[in-house]
């Protein structure tokens, strides 16, 4: 083999296990955050996601932007939107996208469905959404090419069922339970389907909606633009569809807009326009029960966490229990 080839070998080789230490970021993040469940303390429980999922990401051979984070600098002392993170000056380079607590609400009042999230790319490969709102429609592999953001609800509900080969009637739809949200809840159960109201995480219900088996066919319905490009990267990833449209609903967030120089808020986005990257990774731990993960579990001598890691580069879907003993002599006893 020539060194050439050495070379590249050995650098796909070193990507791929700084990939996979993504891992240990949202498993930390997660475990950090299920220490604060059940508190009622949503600020502290996504402080210390925050704290931990810096941590360890500072600890990586790399050098990474955060194009989705935490907010502007000046409201999230940590990986806030534009923030550079070198643990390596000499790293691989990486675009982020995080979401070190998605459902704090969920956490802080021991809900299910809080998870700690983290999608990669290389540089360019994850849109920079300002933190306004997004009009989102996303489905599975199953529907993907079926259904149009502004389509009629009981149409798209119609050519979901179609792809499924089952009934309307058999369809369940993930809403984010909100006032805005009321003349979409009565035309998809005036449709047939049934709805499943969920008060925060449509992050984590949209994943689901791609993986078969959790009984969820789709989630529509206006959510966070940061969580709507995180959604994008995991929907090449899994072969599923996200079309989205932003939307300012006050002059704050108009302005944020035209910052970056958005200003066609008309124009519906693809998967691909929301996370075009040719390398994608997303890594996902459960911090509370879901449908999809189970949240972190913890026992005598440490914890046990459940994590969905894909990579669209490698054509991967892993899902990856992790037992972490603490630094004692316990013995360790787990179920």
């Amino acid at each position: 083999m020539s060194n050439d080839a050495n070379e590249t070998s050995q650098a796909t080789a070193e990507r791929e296990t700084l990939e996979q230490a993504f891992i240990q970021v949202t498993e930390d993040a997660a475990v950090a955050a299920a220490h604060t469940m059940g508190y009622g303390k949503r600020d502290h429980s996504d402080h210390v996601a925050v704290e931990a999922m810096r941590e360890r990401l500072s600890q990586l051979p790399l050098r990474a932007k955060v194009v989705i984070g935490e907010g502007e600098r000046d409201q999230a002392p940590m990986l806030y939107v534009g923030e550079e993170i070198v643990g390596d000056e000499n790293g691989l380079a990486f675009d982020l996208a995080v979401d070190p607590l998605e459902g704090t609400n969920l956490c802080a009042t021991g809900a299910p469905g809080a998870v700690a999230v983290l999608a990669a790319s290389e540089p360019g490969g994850l849109l920079h959404a300002p933190d306004v709102y997004m009009d989102k429609i996303v489905v599975g592999p199953t529907a993907s090419g079926r259904v149009h953001l502004d389509a009629p609800v009981a149409e798209n509900l119609r050519n979901i069922a179609d792809a499924f080969k089952r009934d309307v009637e058999d369809l369940v739809v993930v809403v984010l339970e909100r006032d805005r949200h009321e003349e979409l809840i009565n035309d998809i159960r005036s449709a047939g389907a049934r709805i499943q109201l969920i008060g925060d995480g449509d992050l984590s219900a949209a994943v689901s909606a791609a993986v078969r088996g959790t009984g969820i066919h789709a989630v529509m319905g206006t959510g966070g633009a940061p969580e709507g490009v995180i959604t994008a990267a995991a929907m090449r990833c899994l072969g599923g569809e996200i079309q989205a449209r932003l939307v300012a609903l006050d002059e704050g967030q108009e302005q944020r807009l035209s910052a970056l120089g958005i200003t066609d808020t008309d124009r519906i986005l693809s998967t691909k326009d929301l996370a075009p990257g040719k390398r994608i990774v997303f890594s996902c731990s459960g911090v509370t029960d879901g449908e999809l993960l189970r949240g972190v579990r913890f026992f005598g001598g440490g914890s046990r966490t459940s994590t969905l890691f894909m990579s669209l580069c490698a054509r991967t879907i892993r899902f990856v229990d992790t037992i972490q003993r603490d630094e004692s002599d316990h013995v360790v006893s787990f179920y």
